[in-house]
């Protein structure tokens, strides 16, 4: 008996994306199958959600930290590859992967595929070279999950305190998270830090 098709829906702000990528997932109906988002979730969730990057630019991203958090689906971000810092604010909050909308048929595929094989370290496999599954923010310095939100705010141009309250940490716990981010992003000061932060993909204050 053959396995059932992997169940994927798709998440975006824009008709013609949401619509795109269902039709391009239909065309392989014997390994993908396009679902729609149940108000519960739970057993009903699907294996893999396809979050547009866009919905980050006029919302709060609530909506995918709950997908991250809440649902068991592997959750990978569709970018546009004009706004790289969407997808950098999207990994920063603990999507699996991410990828361009620039991809064809058989790339979509191979990303949806893989979206749910993990490595020995759990991290997600990367389905090649068109694309980024698998990737996060500062991963070739080894940056940690929290590092990388602390160094995301610190660039968005928050204060330690500021940092210490949105992320339920206490002011000691943030400014230890920001020496060791420090050193290994080889920086000793907080414009240091935003200067690589923006140099390697994270997202920018809105005022800069």
């Amino acid at each position: 008996m053959s396995e059932s098709p992997m169940r994927v829906a798709v998440v975006s702000p824009l008709d013609v994306v949401a619509v795109g990528l269902a039709a391009m997932l239909e065309q392989h109906p014997d390994q993908v199958a396009v679902v729609e988002l149940s108000v519960g979730f739970g057993a009903d969730d699907p294996d893999v959600i396809l979050y547009d990057a866009i919905g980050l630019h006029d919302g709060d991203g609530a909506d995918l930290e709950h997908y991250v958090k809440e649902t068991s689906a592997a959750v990978l971000v569709v970018s546009q590859d004009l706004r790289p810092d969407l997808a950098s604010r999207a990994l920063a909050r603990g999507a699996d992967g991410f990828f361009s909308l620039g991809v064809d048929d058989e790339q979509l595929l191979r990303a949806v595929l893989t979206a749910t094989t993990v490595d020995d370290d759990g991290a997600v496999l990367d389905a090649g070279d068109a694309l980024a599954v698998g990737h996060r923010l500062g991963q070739d310095v080894g940056l940690t999950p929290r590092e990388i939100d602390v160094l995301t705010l610190i660039t968005q141009g928050l204060s330690n305190q500021e940092i210490a309250e949105q992320s339920y940490l206490s002011i000691n716990s943030v400014k230890t998270y920001i020496r060791s981010a420090y050193r290994r992003i080889g920086v000793t000061s907080r414009s240091q830090a935003v200067v690589w932060c923006l140099q390697h993909g994270f997202a920018p204050s809105p005022g800069l």
